[in-house]
């Protein structure tokens, strides 16, 4: 532009040298003076058409300079992966871009519609229009090719969100079956190791239902709650402060033993859990 702006003073000395001389060629001017006065108008005229011309062509030139900064911006942040707000700012800059397009046409435009009325010799600033107007045309095309590559980027980083759905939801349903499995699994594993045991007298366990007719455990209708649930792994001591005790239910002799203390009161010590309840679950132990 400063280059320019030396040109156009060049033009506006040449024209105002040939202003001067058909001046002189004209009318004479029977007054010196107003000779002087009228070459002086038409300086400042030219010179104000040319102020003018010029701070148009200054702020055309500044406003591509900006969107050079701004297309910048874009290409760091198409090049960012960190951030939240990175679609945020290349959207405020695509915006600010397609602004001050608009704004450099319509200047042009300003500038083209003025040459077509000027005093000055318009052959030069039209050439220099000119470059401005294909200036303008390639920018456009650059902005395009931007969008284009921020379009993309919009698109990669939605089907990455989609993709990151989906694994969420897919880690989800693994974790929820995972968690099932192990609840089951724990549930079988607690069902495999849970037993039931009680102990009483006749009278106690006929009451119950738990002997019936002299059989242990041969009706459905028992009464379950009477019962200790254990976990066998656990529970392999089972105290009966009782003197007389007898195990009414089949259990492996040698998985267990029953021993009296100091009162001479009986304990069941079961000494091999997987043996003493293979056979069954249920315990059911007399005693007086």
């Amino acid at each position: 532009m400063r280059d320019m702006k030396k040109l156009l003073v060049l033009m506006v000395g040449s024209m105002f040298m040939v202003s001067c001389d058909q001046l002189f060629k004209g009318t004479q001017r029977t007054d010196e003076e107003n000779q002087r006065d009228s070459l002086q108008v038409l300086l400042d005229q030219k010179d104000d058409e040319l102020n003018e011309m010029m701070e148009v062509f200054n702020e055309i030139q500044s406003g591509f300079d900006e969107i050079n900064e701004a297309e910048g911006r874009i290409n760091l942040l198409n090049e960012s992966d960190e951030g939240n707000d990175i679609a945020t700012n290349i959207q405020e800059n695509m915006e600010f871009i397609e602004n001050t397009m608009a704004e450099n046409k319509r200047k042009i435009e300003e500038l083209q519609n003025k040459l077509k009325s000027s005093t000055l010799n318009t052959t030069k600033l039209q050439e220099t229009l000119n470059k401005l107007n294909t200036q303008l045309q390639e920018k456009t095309k650059e902005i395009d090719i931007l969008k284009q590559q921020v379009s993309e980027r919009d698109t990669k980083i939605q089907e990455l969100g989609e993709s990151v759905e989906k694994l969420t939801a897919e880690n989800t349903q693994v974790k929820a079956e995972k968690e099932a499995t192990s609840r089951i699994a724990q549930n079988q594993d607690t069902q495999l190791n849970t037993a039931w045991y009680v102990f009483g007298t006749n009278k106690e366990l006929k009451s119950h239902k738990i002997i019936v007719d002299g059989d242990v455990l041969k009706t459905q209708d028992f009464d379950a709650d009477y019962f200790t649930k254990i976990d066998i792994r656990k529970t392999t001591v089972i105290p009966l402060n009782s003197k007389s005790a007898k195990l009414l239910t089949t259990h492996p002799q040698g998985s267990y033993s029953l021993l009296k203390d100091s009162k001479g009161e009986y304990t069941l010590r079961i000494t091999n859990a997987t043996d003493f309840w293979s056979v069954s679950k249920y315990l059911v132990i007399k005693v007086k």
